[in-house]
């Protein structure tokens, strides 16, 4: 089988239950066609860098597949069919990164220095003791 990593550009009109719901259907299809997902990831929803079907934003989401090529074309074959789907890639891979991509690496990097910075209103009465 090969590996492959698969991205999704969602409309923005659903709801992040639905776009990973999605996920779920596009996992239970490569599964059922002998293949095996190692890692989804939903990058939320995100600005587009131009319109596309009217729409400004999209949810994102990155599989990572080891898969048979017919897997994958039956995978496709259902997200062109799909409304709710924007745009999709699939691109084959010589080996599988399963750890955080850059973009969420990104936030955990953001929501760790925010939990980090000190509570209280900035040039407060904290700051003077």
């Amino acid at each position: 089988m090969a590996l492959y990593e698969h991205v999704i550009i969602a409309r923005q009109d659903i709801s992040a239950q639905q776009a990973e719901a999605l996920n779920d259907t596009l996992k239970a299809l490569v599964e059922e066609q002998g293949g095996s997902v190692a890692k989804i990831e939903y990058w939320g929803l995100r600005n587009l860098t131009y319109r596309i079907k009217k729409n400004r934003k999209g949810h994102y989401s990155l599989l990572a597949l080891d898969a048979p090529s017919a897997a994958v074309k039956e995978m496709e074959r259902q997200l062109s069919i799909n409304e709710d789907v924007l745009r999709f890639m699939t691109v084959r891979v010589e080996e599988l990164d399963l750890e955080l991509s850059p973009i969420l690496a990104r936030k955990e990097r953001e929501r760790e220095r925010e939990r980090d910075r000190p509570s209280g209103p900035r040039g407060g009465y904290e700051d003077l003791v």
